[in-house]
């Protein structure tokens, strides 16, 4: 038997007045009618109107993923437990899935969108019961209080164990790192604690591995207990085949290992792979500084006008 979710559009002084009462939820909404949805495994029904923002406070740290054919019809952005959906075309039921990036754990959306008038509230998503996390060693699980929501506090209830990571931290953030940019959404690993971090880098760096003829540029990085792994795209700028070789990175890294061991001539497909560096301590720190470049100062003369000129 299919159970069918309850809507209900609270304003935010009803929301106070029913979290101050329980204290079982430590969810925050912002100003304006909600529209709350409980999650329980069951995909939610999120309807949206084409042309407006519709956003969704999911409260977790979460990445998003939608299927192919909704580019260019779906515009989605995810920041700060708040996922924004911005329907740019008509389109039927699709489902969108929220991962959790901390354990792992998937929201399933199914979204539609049609044209019309009618705005919109976000929604609110709440969470209530027991919920597993997955972690590297498959035999520990963590519970989240009940009633509450996770990422905001709630400890595990009692005879839970907390997640560990029994893989070396190096090793479990660069195969996170790989998963997270070769792999499908749902294949993820997940790795307690992890979590997107500014690695502070130019947009082009040239001092890593200047022996060889590569453009590198940085991607994002993710850090967790100490550690942090940036990835950075290598793209081959000659005809000749490059064999990559980590003991000619110029840096202060824990750990260097590359998506593909060679880089094919430019232009072709195989021109450009993904290098994994582990660092500790901030990244941008662990590389050395870029040359600096040359300023070229215009001269001056006077011509026989008597006006000046600028080369």
């Amino acid at each position: 038997m299919r159970i069918k979710h309850r809507y209900c559009r609270l304003s935010r002084l009803v929301i106070a007045a029913l979290l101050g009462a329980s204290g079982a939820l430590g969810i925050s909404f912002p100003v304006g009618a909600i529209e709350l949805m409980k999650w329980e495994r069951i995909p939610l029904q999120v309807p949206l109107t084409t042309g407006q923002e519709r956003i969704v406070f999911v409260n977790r740290n979460v990445r998003v993923g939608f299927p192919p054919e909704l580019n260019g019809k779906l515009r989605v952005q995810s920041t700060g437990g708040a996922v924004y959906l911005l329907a740019q075309a008509d389109f039927t039921t699709t489902r969108v899935q929220l991962q959790d990036v901390e354990n792992g754990e998937l929201i399933l959306l199914d979204i539609t969108a049609l044209k019309g008038t009618q705005v919109r509230e976000p929604v609110g998503l709440v969470y209530q019961g027991e919920v597993s996390t997955a972690t590297t060693s498959n035999n520990a699980s963590v519970s989240a209080a009940e009633s509450g929501a996770p990422g905001t506090g709630a400890k595990a209830s009692s005879g839970s164990k907390a997640p560990r990571i029994t893989t070396p931290l190096p090793i479990a953030l660069t195969r996170y790192a790989a998963q997270s940019l070769y792999a499908p959404l749902r294949t993820v690993e997940a790795l307690p604690g992890v979590h997107a971090i500014s690695h502070g880098l130019p947009s082009s760096v040239t001092s890593l591995l200047p022996s060889e003829p590569v453009a590198i540029r940085p991607l994002t990085a993710w850090g967790v207990q100490g550690y942090n792994v940036v990835a950075l795209k290598l793209t081959n700028q000659r005809p000749e085949k490059v064999v990559l070789d980590p003991r000619r990175l110029m840096g202060n890294f824990y750990s260097a290992t590359f998506q593909h061991r060679w880089l094919g001539a430019a232009g072709t497909p195989e021109d450009t792979t993904v290098l994994y560096l582990v660092m500790r301590g901030r990244p941008e720190a662990a590389f050395l500084p870029e040359p600096a470049r040359p300023v070229v100062k215009n001269k001056v003369r006077a011509s026989s006008g008597g006006k000046a000129h600028a080369n």
